[in-house]
């Protein structure tokens, strides 16, 4: 009895040890998954926040790349470089390392080639204007070909001037672009067999979707000859301006030996200084074009004549040199300018960079500006003539060197309202409202001619011509629209206003009338 006792009591104490056992691994397999389960929800987290980062990150780069592409991508800065020359100086020798916009995926609708005519300017903002076509009509764009037939001769290819792979990757979120045609189709590029016509100037987007995108489909390649000015001013969608801009001031990047050099010019101006660009607008080729030889020997005249009827692209042949000034269509001569620059202002100790070709007449035609503002430089004094080897004979890309200098400057003044002017003059209210100042070309050559016959004081010319440009300085401002005369209206690439808004709001300013 005594031992069946003893028996039942080993088993049951044997019982006991395996249920605590048994309860004490299924009270760490418990804890085990309540251990697990947090951690999973730590790393959750973790990766959540990561993500959430890393897509601000993306917005704000995309945010950047449109309305403040200088603070990402570089110089030329969206502040200037005075102001923070050590910080300056350190973020350009850093590479910029930006995350690619992804890939906008669509159905391929053909292939668009272009053609630009003109020089630099006027192909820049036909450039804008094919890359944002391209897009709507939903088809791949080819890299643009570069006028070399124009007066200029210039044959450098697209990738010579601009920086054709960041063109290319920070546009890809809207449109395909290829370098050239797919292999399957480049026989027949080669052969000339595709369709190739001007498109009609100022036209709307439902041109180009009515009219040539079922050429494209129907051709599969089609080739646009002609690209100044093909797509209108106003009453377009603000999408469709919004990309324009784009284009102009984030995906068309010069090149980075253009883009140095340009740097170098600024720090050498910066250095003694304020820096007044002049866009000197008085070269052979443009009082050939014009007609307009005012302040020229008879020589001159003749000479200007005989080069305007031999270009037969250049269709006025007979022009009244006087009349034509009189209607404020002329560039103002080196004389006017000194002239103009003074009752303006402007300090006669200040350094004048001239962004233009050689001016006609040379050190003759120059002495009235140097006698006035002897401070007066150019590229080609500021820089070796090692320096600018590569570009020798290449005046687009001279062109581009100028224009950055031109975006950095304290004041641009053009003396002919001209592509360069315009383009340059968006691009600074871009920058932040930069002071420019558009000359009333009319005007003041009545105004001059009115002092020079003494019949006013220097005192009332001088007061008279800041009146008269106190509202044109590059501020804020509507475009001037008229529907039916688009070449009288405002140029979008002058004042891009739909892009504009961010500044304006930053800034506390409201848009002015145009006059």
């Amino acid at each position: 009895m005594c031992k069946a006792e003893k028996c039942l009591y080993h088993r049951k104490l044997l019982e006991m040890k395996v249920k605590f056992l048994g309860e004490t691994k299924i009270d760490k397999f418990k804890n085990s998954l309540v251990s697990r389960s947090r951690m999973m929800s730590l790393w959750m987290i973790r990766v959540m926040t990561i993500l959430l980062i890393w897509s601000c990150f993306v917005h704000l780069v995309a945010l950047g790349g449109m309305w403040g592409p200088r603070l990402l991508k570089g110089w030329p800065c969206w502040l200037s470089r005075h102001e923070f020359p050590m910080a300056a100086q350190e973020m350009a020798s850093l590479p910029m390392k930006i995350a690619l916009p992804p890939k906008r995926i669509y159905h391929n609708n053909g292939y668009l080639m272009v053609s630009c005519n003109g020089g630099l300017n006027q192909m820049r903002a036909a450039i804008c204007d094919m890359v944002t076509i391209a897009r709507y009509m939903n088809v791949t764009l080819i890299v643009p070909e570069l006028d070399k037939a124009s007066f200029w001769n210039d044959p450098s290819e697209f990738k010579d001037i601009f920086d054709v792979d960041h063109f290319i990757t920070s546009l890809r979120d809207e449109v395909r672009i290829l370098k050239e045609v797919p292999p399957r189709l480049r026989r027949r590029v080669e052969l000339g067999v595709y369709h190739t016509m001007p498109p009609v100037s100022w036209s709307n987007m439902s041109y180009y979707q009515d009219q040539i995108l079922p050429l494209v489909k129907k051709h599969k390649v089609l080739q646009l000859n002609k690209t100044d000015t093909r797509l209108a001013n106003n009453e377009l969608p603000v999408e469709v301006q919004k990309l324009r801009c784009r284009v102009n001031f984030n995906a068309l990047r010069f090149t980075p030996k253009i883009e140095e050099l340009g740097r170098r010019v600024v720090k050498i101006l910066r250095e003694k200084g304020p820096f007044l660009v002049l866009h000197l607008r008085y070269e052979m080729d443009m009082l050939a074009f014009s007609g307009c030889s005012h302040g020229c020997n008879r020589y001159e005249e003749e000479e200007l004549t005989r080069m305007r009827y031999a270009y037969p692209w250049w269709k006025e042949k007979i022009i009244n040199s006087e009349l034509k000034r009189k209607e404020g269509l002329c560039p103002l001569t080196p004389e006017e300018t000194a002239l103009t620059l003074s009752a303006l202002g402007i300090d006669r100790n200040v350094q004048i960079y001239i962004a233009a070709g050689e001016i006609y007449g040379g050190k003759r035609r120059l002495k009235a500006l140097t006698d006035v503002f002897p401070n007066v430089v150019r590229k080609e004094t500021l820089l070796d003539s090692s320096d600018l080897s590569f570009c020798k004979n290449r005046s687009s890309q001279m062109a581009a060197l100028d224009y950055l200098i031109s975006l950095e400057s304290d004041i641009f003044v053009p003396t002919y309202y001209g592509n360069m002017a315009k383009v340059v003059e968006g691009h600074r209210r871009f920058l932040g409202f930069k002071k420019t100042i558009e000359l009333k070309r009319k005007f003041l050559v009545d105004l001059i001619d009115e002092y020079y016959e003494g019949l006013l004081s220097w005192e009332v010319f001088s007061t008279r011509v800041k009146a008269s440009h106190g509202t044109r300085m590059g501020g804020p401002k509507k475009r001037l629209v008229i529907p039916s005369k688009p070449k009288e209206e405002d140029y979008f690439y002058a004042n891009p206003y739909e892009c504009l808004q961010l500044l304006r709001e930053s800034s506390g300013n409201s848009p002015e009338e145009t006059m």
